[in-house]
């Protein structure tokens, strides 16, 4: 562990991409992390669209893990999930998420913060029709986040194959999306010498107010 500890310790990266000022953002922060995402597609990041997705239970126990942005419009960002797994259940409880986009090859993060309500059950049912066959298969499988055997899914599977064999698979009604409505969202850009820069939208009265935070 103290090998471990000391290479950790030796990691080091200096960000000298870009800057980022108040000047070079848009009013409306959906549309500034819209452009930073296109620019993360153009620039062929694999999985661009993964994210730090973190709840928290009612008294504050947090976790965190990574899914996949399925969806953006100017009431905030959507993902899929089963609503019985742990995310699910804390969020059922505690409303309050957060978001963390990060994208090491242009240097720059996206951290999101709000609240999360579930999507309509018509856009769940359109993703959900979107999705491959085997990925629907799972989530009619899936008993998301309790413990299984070790084959016991690929067996599941199995027999949902052969029962759903030419038929059309509905949505499990266990399964669905959230949408994070941000009241917070903060770009930062690597810069040199660990002096980030660091522009945080916040929510007041309906309206987005920019400020510049310290590094």
């Amino acid at each position: 562990m103290k090998d471990i500890s000391e290479i950790a310790s030796k990691l080091r990266n200096e960000y000298a991409q870009r800057t980022l000022s108040e000047a070079d953002v848009s009013h409306d922060p959906i549309a500034q992390f819209s452009e930073w995402f296109k620019e993360a597609i153009e620039s062929e990041i694999l999985n661009a669209n993964a994210m730090g997705l973190a709840t928290a239970t009612p008294d504050g126990q947090p976790s965190i893990r990574i899914v996949l942005l399925k969806g953006i419009d100017n009431s905030g960002f959507v993902f899929y999930t089963n609503y019985h797994s742990r995310k699910g259940i804390e969020i059922s409880l505690n409303k309050h998420g957060a978001l963390n986009f990060f994208w090491k090859e242009l240097e720059r993060q996206v951290r999101i913060e709000g609240v999360i309500e579930k999507t309509t059950s018509r856009e769940s049912d359109d993703y959900f029709g979107t999705r491959p066959r085997g990925s629907q298969l799972s989530a009619v499988a899936s008993p998301q986040s309790l413990a299984i055997k070790q084959g016991e899914m690929e067996k599941v599977m199995s027999e949902l194959d052969t029962e759903f064999r030419n038929k059309e698979i509905d949505r499990p009604a266990h399964w669905g999306g959230y949408r994070l409505k941000p009241n917070k969202i903060e770009f930062w850009q690597g810069r040199p010498n660990r002096l980030h820069d660091r522009i945080l939208y916040t929510l007041k009265d309906g309206d987005w107010i920019i400020s510049r935070l310290a590094p």
